[in-house]
């Protein structure tokens, strides 16, 4: 048995597949569980608001595939962001982080990946940072009482793009229900702003990273760049995140309308048992 997990991001595969089909074809690939997507698309969001037979539903999918779902990447807050100077927006925020954990304790995720942006669609400021913090408090008071960990995704825009930053929220609220998923695209991009090492900010979050998402990404650009066709470079990170104790990743990629996604997903595999198999054959 190997000493790590590799997930499979949903949106690698079409939308209109049924559950099954989707824990299926991850289980088929070889990925050892499937993170759910909660965007800020109404169709996403509405599945915080699923019946108790929905969700059935998809815990039998899952027993019945022998594929669990055990993330969820929660980036719903991009359209109703906890830091939003309107209250209006703020309660909506709080209310999507409230339900996306009752969703997670009856699908038995562990790990909610939040979004860090105080605001994405209106101007940082000084009050929208100390909202966001006031209410992700508030949001780390349910999550602990419910057992499920929130981990912050390190995101493009400049007000969460490295650990470090986001270890400052972390070692501020000092719970063990926040803690830190990275993103390793968006992090070498941020490397290039600031004239710093991916791995020295990984090295940051030490004690305190849950879960690393595996992306690539080329300068400037943070999405629906194929694997090997970028700057990352994994086996460092991976190995940099193995040796401070990280076990559990998720490869992140898109479906774009290509009639080869299966093949694309089997590749996706491939390629990150190669870079697992480099990282880690001298690490003790």
């Amino acid at each position: 048995m190997k000493d790590y997990m590799l997930g499979l991001y949903e949106k690698s595969m079409p939308n209109q597949l049924t559950w099954k089909e989707k824990l299926s074809c991850a289980k088929e690939s070889g990925f050892d569980f499937l993170e759910i997507s909660v965007d800020e698309t109404d169709e996403k969001l509405s599945r915080l608001d699923m019946s108790k037979e929905e969700r059935l539903e998809i815990v039998k999918a899952m027993m019945e595939t022998s594929l669990p779902i055990r993330t969820m990447c929660l980036s719903g807050h991009r359209k109703y962001p906890l830091g939003s100077s309107d209250e209006n927006v703020r309660n909506r925020g709080l209310e999507i982080m409230e339900k996306a954990i009752d969703l997670a304790c009856d699908l038995g995720v562990r790990i909610i990946q939040i979004a860090g942006y105080d605001v994405y669609y209106e101007e940082s400021t000084g009050e929208t940072r100390e909202l966001f913090k006031r209410n992700l408090a508030e949001c780390v008071k349910i999550a602990g009482k419910k057992g499920v960990i929130l981990a912050f995704e390190t995101m493009e825009t400049e007000f969460m793009n490295t650990v470090e930053k986001a270890m400052n929220y972390v070692n501020s609220i000092k719970s063990p229900y926040l803690q830190v998923y990275p993103d390793c695209g968006n992090m070498k991009n941020a490397s290039l702003l600031y004239n710093t090492s991916v791995t020295d900010d990984i090295k940051k979050g030490e004690g305190h990273i849950s879960a690393m998402h595996l992306k690539e990404t080329v300068p400037g650009k943070f999405r629906e760049i194929p694997f090997g066709t970028g700057h990352v470079d994994f086996e460092e990170i991976i190995k940099t995140a193995w040796l401070i104790g990280v076990r559990k990743y998720v490869a992140e990629f898109w479906y774009v309308g290509n009639d080869n996604w299966r093949e694309e997903i089997i590749k996706a595999r491939k390629f990150m048992d190669k870079h697992f198999y480099e990282s880690l054959k001298d690490v003790k």
